[in-house]
């Protein structure tokens, strides 16, 4: 069963152009390439388009009254409503998921999206999260 998106709410329409300018880049430059050109050329085009894109930023955890001030660094986090996690590896494995899913969770951030670059088809290496 397929699940169905509320295109009303802001994050699920930012989650769209994030994978609509993914696949741009995936389609100009192939895979094969370092995580960090891809994280390049995606900041630029979401950027292009209006988004605001925080790239590699120190995100603080809590647990019980220990602050951790560096506790995660998603590679970006778009408009403060989807966090990217991107990849450039032969196969994404169960813990890129469950990786995404803790910063969601430590976050508060709702959706997440898991894009790995070094595939022939970008959709093949894309999961999109929801927490």
């Amino acid at each position: 069963m397929s699940q169905v998106i509320d295109l009303a709410k802001p994050e699920n329409k930012i989650s769209g152009l994030i994978v609509d300018r993914a696949i741009y880049v995936h389609k100009h430059l192939g895979p094969g390439l370092l995580e960090s050109a891809y994280e390049e050329a995606l900041v630029y085009f979401l950027q292009k388009a209006g988004l605001h894109v925080e790239r590699q930023k120190a995100v603080p955890i809590q647990i019980e009254d220990l602050s951790i001030e560096s506790g995660f660094r998603p590679d970006l986090i778009v408009n403060d409503s989807v966090i990217c996690e991107l990849k450039s590896i032969e196969k994404l494995k169960p813990i890129h998921d469950a990786q995404l899913m803790t910063y969601l969770r430590l976050s508060g951030i709702g959706v997440g999206l898991l894009i790995n670059f070094n595939v022939p088809l970008l959709k093949e290496g894309l999961r999109r999260i929801v927490v």
